[in-house]
């Protein structure tokens, strides 16, 4: 089977836990061992997610005057290149040697008019008190959202359009390499009038990015793993369900938080409906059994009713 992985920023570093570098090798060592029957088994490609990685690298670019700070598009290429090296290396550890892994940069097309650009979702860096948060709306200009008890940064999300090295992935592929690529959703990008290429300054959402990825590499599966063991209905409410099998139709009658469950779902139901494969949600330790259907989440075409788990 040929199977797109992606890691959730959640499950690569814990909620609350510094940012530091060896929190994340001890993370990407986890996430490594969770999907390590898979790279031996399939073709495996691997996205993950970059908001605390990229929140931290701005927060250290804050230190240098405005005009000298890196902008959002360097910085997702240095998140890319940071975490596919964690993987690649923690991943590698654990193959035999002629099962080879590559981290590839990826640029991502996204159009420039995209309402994104004027309405910040993408949540990246730490938690803060809201006493904090709203200091730093006042001096730093920046768009700040609710996230549980605390406040996170948001920045703009394009929706992505292309994915520019898209053939070179395919050529991987063919050589059985496990390829981890568009990370953190890509490196985004426009095109100029005269057909060159430009960095923006956004965070493309790293599932909808996946969800792309899987349906232009006909991708048999999809696995969308995070920090909770399935799909909720009605979440966080003690009343709510965890789905065991559903459709995107079904499933999209149900509302989900933006910047966390809800992109994933979306990136989901968009999979299955353009290609008829499966998608899977659920807690990263749990890859394997996810695709079989014994934990998480399943979306498929031909769930004909909603089944859930019978207790969580």
């Amino acid at each position: 089977m040929r199977i797109v992985v992606a890691l959730g920023g959640n499950a690569l570093l814990r909620r609350g836990e510094a940012l530091s570098a060896a929190n994340q090798r001890h993370n990407v060592r986890i996430a490594a061992q969770a999907i390590e029957p898979l790279a031996r088994e399939h073709d495996l490609i691997i996205t993950h997610g970059n908001g605390p990685q990229v929140g931290l690298l701005a927060l250290q670019g804050a230190a240098y005057k405005e005009d000298e700070a890196y902008p959002l598009d360097i910085l997702d290429a240095e998140t890319e290149g940071m975490v596919g090296y964690l993987i690649e290396q923690e991943l590698s550890a654990l193959l035999p040697p002629q099962r080879q892994c590559a981290t590839l940069l990826t640029q991502i097309e996204v159009d420039a008019e995209d309402a994104g650009f004027e309405h910040p979702t993408k949540p990246i860096g730490p938690f803060y008190p809201l006493e904090q948060a709203d200091k730093l709306v006042r001096e730093r200009g920046w768009s700040i959202v609710r996230d549980g008890p605390h406040c996170r940064r948001v920045v703009p999300s394009p929706k992505p359009q292309r994915i520019l090295e898209l053939g070179v992935i395919e050529l991987l592929l063919q050589q059985h390499v496990v390829t981890i690529c568009a990370g953190g959703g890509g490196i985004p990008v426009v095109r100029r009038q005269d057909g060159s290429l430009e960095g923006v300054e956004a965070v493309i959402d790293k599932d909808l990015a996946s969800s792309l990825l899987a349906r232009e590499l006909r991708a048999d599966a999809l696995l969308l793993l995070t920090d909770v063991d399935a799909v909720y209905t009605d979440w966080p409410c003690e009343q709510g369900k965890a789905i065991k099998r559903i459709s995107p139709e079904a499933l999209r009658r149900f509302s989900f938080a933006p910047g966390s469950m809800g992109p994933k779902v979306e990136a989901a139901c968009r999979f299955v409906e353009q290609t008829g494969a499966i998608a899977g949600i659920g807690r990263l330790q749990d890859a394997g059994k996810i695709l079989i259907g014994e934990a998480g989440t399943m979306i498929g075409r031909d769930a004909e009713e909603i089944e859930y788990w019978e207790s969580r």
